[in-house]
């Protein structure tokens, strides 16, 4: 009887001991949570942390009652054990807490700003901080555009010659008629590729024949043009982060026809219209409406943002820009005309890749007077030929329901493969 005794003591000290931190925790993250009702829910965790200690002193009693030479070993072994395992237990626990309201606030930032754009996952940061917490981190940490629209006059076309330093050299160090170049980057310790495209009339808007439907992976959509090299476009309404990719956000204009006129939810991410039009200068436009766009000539455009850089004037960033770090893409174009086309990789917790100070740094190094933000996460990505690709860049061509084209770039999905997903359109380099 005394050794079920001894099991019943020790089954409940090691279960008190592993539940009252645990719970200790639980009751300051609800402290500061918007998600729990507050007042019962601390009710409960000290009614809970009561009934512990009670069987926490009733475990040490049952655990304690008999005294032989082999049970004093058996307990100081037991009890060598479980300091250790308790103390790495404690330390996470305070670590975690230390983590997540420290007086290092880095992590914080992290995650509101991460979380908070990503739409559909804001509750990662709701469950341990409330709108004040999150309000006071996303006022500390924004894009303020300047609410001008592109100048097409500003977008001369002349060549330049003289290269006025190494960035421009990156650029415009090429043998005539060669119609892009890839300069490699790394990034917060990421890979980035920043491609050059020298003529910007061959860069066209490839959009997904299931529009409301579906999408396409990019190497599809590459394929159907006959690119050269694809890089993905704009947002997609996205329940859950599970739709099919096939509902693009805002104005869609394709070839000079209006695709989508806001059927699918407007755009959310600030910016507005991005797109080409008929003399092949890059508009970046406000409060513009499709027809408005059609009658300015616009002939490709996708609706997404922030702005990053307009007529030559960076947005003004505050701290990382409100959007935390994460795989990047972004277009430009500089005032001879070249495009600019950036693809960043991240890592899979997304603590690493690139926030929009440094997307408007590159735009701006390399000459970018007009560059936005497209969309990010598991969507960027760059595809060219297979061939190439793998020739070039290594690139380990993972099915991508494509037999000729890959990503030379990294993306990784929400199940952490190493894979991007459909989307709604994408931004193709056309022979």
């Amino acid at each position: 009887m005394s050794n079920k005794k001894k099991k019943i003591g020790f089954k409940l000290i090691l279960l008190s001991l592993l539940l009252i931190p645990g719970l200790q925790v639980l009751f300051i993250i609800g402290f500061n949570s918007n998600y729990l009702i507050r007042f019962p829910f601390f009710i409960a965790i000290l009614v809970l942390t009561i009934i512990l200690i009670g069987l926490l002193i009733l475990g040490f009693y049952l655990f304690s009652k008999n005294r032989g030479a082999n049970k004093k070993r058996l307990r100081k072994w037991v009890k060598v054990v479980m300091g250790i395992f308790y103390t790495f237990y404690i330390v996470g626990c305070v670590g975690f807490v230390l983590l997540l309201y420290g007086p290092n606030e880095k992590f914080k930032t992290w995650l509101i700003t991460t979380a908070m754009q990503t739409m559909n996952h804001q509750y990662y940061c709701k469950w341990f901080y409330d709108d004040e917490a999150i309000n006071y981190v996303l006022n500390n940490n924004y894009v303020e555009e300047s609410g001008e629209s592109t100048d097409p006059s500003l977008v001369d076309k002349k060549p330049q010659k003289e290269y006025k330093n190494e960035y421009e050299k990156q650029v415009l160090d090429v043998e005539e008629g060669t119609p892009y170049k890839i300069i490699e980057l790394n990034v917060n310790g990421c890979k980035g590729y920043l491609a050059v495209v020298y003529d910007p009339s061959k860069v066209k808007l490839a959009v997904t024949p299931y529009v409301g439907t579906r999408g396409q992976y990019v190497t599809q959509m590459a394929d159907s043009s006959n690119a050269l090299l694809g890089i993905n476009g704009g947002g997609f309404y996205d329940p859950g982060n599970n739709s099919s990719g096939g509902a693009p956000t805002g104005i869609t204009i394709s070839d000079g026809k209006i695709i989508t006129n806001g059927e699918y939810g407007t755009n959310t991410q600030s910016g507005g219209i991005i797109g080409f039009n008929n003399d092949n200068v890059l508009l970046l436009l406000k409060n513009t409406t499709a027809k408005e766009a059609i009658e300015m000539g616009v002939r490709d455009a996708i609706t997404w943002g922030p702005f990053l850089i307009v007529n030559g004037k960076p947005s003004f960033i505050k701290g990382n820009g409100g959007w935390g770090y994460a795989a990047r893409s972004a277009i430009g174009q500089r005032e001879d005309g070249i495009v600019l086309l950036l693809v960043i990789d991240s890592n899979s917790i997304r603590t690493k890749g690139a926030d929009m100070v440094d997307l408007t740094e590159i735009m701006q190094n390399y000459g970018a007077i007009n560059a936005a933000n497209l969309d990010g996460g598991t969507s960027s990505v760059m595809v060219m030929p297979k061939d190439i690709a793998q020739s070039l860049y290594n690139a380990p061509c993972k099915d991508y329901r494509n037999d000729t084209y890959c990503a030379i770039n990294d993306p990784i999905d929400g199940d952490l493969k190493h894979q991007t997903r459909p989307i709604a359109d994408a931004w193709v380099v056309v022979e």
